[in-house]
């Protein structure tokens, strides 16, 4: 049977399955549940400074209608703001604990900060317990009239520079698509340190209830079809990078794995599948991947990874081609 082991952030996965950062990994019993049916490794649900930030915002307001509060200045603020986050983070540090005492797959944390010196305080802590490696879920919003593109790209070279020299496992940086440049950006976040990119994160999106002429939120699962926007820019990274690539959103069957394993990610993330389906979903893409590779010959993945990524196609162009016009008239 063929081997399905594979390497990622410099560890070794038993395959390239691995659970997305989402609400299957905020308990150690869903992790071992994901475990037993057949993750290669679990990205934990992320730590949000910005929800923490909002939780004392609230508790602070909740104070002040009860008197608590004597000034606009008091102990109080600092107690209630210090109190919030040693909560949330110790509670995510007893998961990390939890889960690696209970399973052998590697446990990846995730951070989703909005502050420099956060990202570094949160970083070393779930070094400290234990984490496999770090995945930074970082976004700055790519709208302002203010701000020039290099000055927000900067963001994200500075944040990762600080965690690097901050802890000592591996850190990969989750991304969106909406940079001017991303393969420029890629190349700078690997010259920054990162060891891995995640393409890409998936957002949750606006939609219009044009009954009730109200602003709703569409739809928060990925679609098969939202493959193709990982899967291009995937097969354009990969081999000219010197980092791992993770493909993210639309992974939902066997084929789409090895979609993204021939055009050059070493692993891919799922998420949507495991909560239409279930964790059993995990091990049909596994049976499906090992006899893809053995009806077509192939012992490792390392074989095929890669194989039609852009510097491996006899079709290069076929991966830059946007337009509908020039899709049909020459393809």
């Amino acid at each position: 049977m063929a081997d399905l082991t594979t390497k990622y952030l410099g560890l070794t996965l038993r395959n390239p399955l691995v659970v997305g950062s989402s609400g299957l990994t905020d308990t150690v019993d869903k992790i071992v549940e994901l475990e037993k049916n057949g993750a290669g490794a679990v990205v934990l649900k992320s730590l949000f400074e910005e929800q923490i930030a909002l939780e004392a915002d609230y508790k602070l307001r909740e104070a002040e209608k009860n008197d608590l509060l004597y000034s606009d200045y008091s102990e109080s603020l600092d107690y209630i703001d210090s109190h919030i986050k040693d909560k949330e983070l110790t509670t995510y540090i007893e998961l990390i604990k939890g889960a690696k005492k209970a399973v052998d797959i590697p446990v990846i944390a995730s951070i989703n900060a909005i502050t420099h010196s956060e990202w570094t305080g949160f970083a070393k802590q779930l070094e400290m317990a234990g984490a496999d490696a770090i995945e930074l879920n970082i976004f700055v919003m790519p709208f302002s009239f203010d701000r020039e593109s290099d000055e927000n790209e900067s963001v994200y070279y500075s944040v990762l520079r600080k965690v690097k020299e901050s802890v000592n496992i591996p850190v990969a940086v989750k991304i969106s698509p909406y940079f001017s440049n991303l393969g420029k950006v890629i190349h700078n976040l690997e010259n920054n340190g990162a060891d891995a990119v995640v393409i890409f994160n998936k957002f949750s999106s606006p939609d219009v209830d044009i009954n009730k002429q109200e602003l709703t939120h569409a739809d928060i699962f990925s679609k098969p079809s939202d493959i193709y926007y990982s899967l291009r820019w995937i097969s354009l990274a990969a081999k000219r990078v010197g980092i791992d690539l993770a493909a993210s959103t639309g992974i939902h069957d066997g084929e789409a794995v090895i979609k993204q394993l021939l055009a050059g990610a070493n692993v891919t993330q799922i998420a949507t599948a495991i909560y239409k389906n279930g964790p059993s979903v995990l091990n049909e893409i596994n049976n499906f991947l090992h006899e893809w590779m053995d009806d077509n010959g192939y012992n490792y993945i390392d074989q095929f990874k890669g194989k039609l990524s852009q510097s491996e196609s006899v079709k290069p162009d076929a991966y830059e081609r946007i337009q509908f016009m020039k899709y049909f008239s020459e393809i």
